[in-house]
């Protein structure tokens, strides 16, 4: 058998990543292909596999080899189901933009949900800083900053902040996610501008982005450094966690649960709770407890708290 890494994964094959750097388009047995072995994450970019050659000589892809971690989200739509987007990473790395599309710090708590669940180090880059005051950037990366999380304030165009980024990055396997429009692909041509990544322009009349990359795909620099961009998201929900882990993975509001009056406090309703407390003297801000309380709500809804 021969080894490869999986670079993309379309419809009926798998793009690998050779030891010498080439590439080679391998066709997949039928155990990886139907959609719903896919969301599951059959064979993802990330991936390590073993392929050979069938009969007529063409590349197959035979097995997964075991991965060491993995990242996924609540796929879109009903039933809920999981959807895998990469594995064997070193870090996940959330782009949210400042303007244009304007910052959501509801994806920033999300991702940082599911970041904490699979317990994958978090980067957060707030991009598009030449599109407002240095204050406004200054703000949110000052509040994840004191979570532990390392923030990067960029712009791209004006060449802002990317060399530190990128330096934080070299020689790591990174997977990249965020909204539609934030400027990941832009973000990454500033990085190596050969890889002629598409960049997505916003629409001028909704805000909203127009998304450029349909698949995930794992991308090798020329000093060895990969990148996993990732299709912009509409929306994003974690999977897999129940209400105790998705209150576990908000940083902030977990270390004031010590002085809750029960044990087995959801913090949301029952008397002397500490959490609630901890907000309203501003130990932890209002808008991350809302994103805790929405997300167990979805999960209620769902029969999974």
């Amino acid at each position: 058998m021969n080894l490869g890494l999986v670079a993309r994964v379309d419809l009926r094959q798998a793009v690998l990543l050779l030891g010498d750097g080439s590439e080679l388009a391998c066709r997949m047995r039928a155990r990886f292909m139907d959609r719903a072995k896919r969301l599951r994450g059959a064979l993802v970019a990330g991936d390590e596999v073993e392929w050979d050659t069938d009969e007529q000589g063409t590349p197959v892809v035979e097995e997964v080899l075991p991965r060491r971690n993995s990242f996924t989200r609540r796929a879109a739509g009903f039933p809920p189901r999981e959807q895998v987007l990469a594995a064997n990473l070193d870090e996940v790395v959330v782009v949210a933009s400042l303007a244009r599309p304007g910052l959501r710090e509801g994806l920033l708590d999300r991702v940082t949900v599911a970041a904490e669940g699979a317990g994958l180090p978090l980067r957060i880059v707030l991009a598009k800083a030449d599109l407002v005051a240095a204050d406004e950037g200054e703000r949110p990366a000052a509040l994840y900053r004191a979570m532990g999380y390392p923030v990067h304030v960029v712009s791209a165009p004006a060449g802002r902040g990317v060399a530190e980024l990128y330096a934080a990055l070299r020689g790591r396997r990174s997977l990249v996610v965020g909204h539609s429009g934030v400027g990941k692909s832009t973000l990454l041509n500033a990085f190596e501008p050969s890889l002629g990544l598409r960049v997505g322009a916003v629409n001028a009349v909704t805000g909203r982005g127009c998304q450029t990359t349909t698949a995930a795909v794992l991308v090798r620099l020329a000093d060895g450094t990969e990148v996993v961009d990732t299709p912009g998201f509409r929306a994003f929900a974690p999977w897999g966690l129940d209400r105790a882990g998705l209150f576990h993975a908000f940083r902030d509001l977990r270390g004031l649960a010590a002085g809750c009056r029960f044990r087995d406090c959801a913090h949301l309703a029952e008397p002397d709770c500490a959490v609630r407390a901890g907000v309203d003297r501003g130990a932890a801000t209002r808008e991350r407890f809302e994103s805790y309380r929405r997300l167990v709500e979805e999960l209620e809804q769902e029969g999974e708290a």
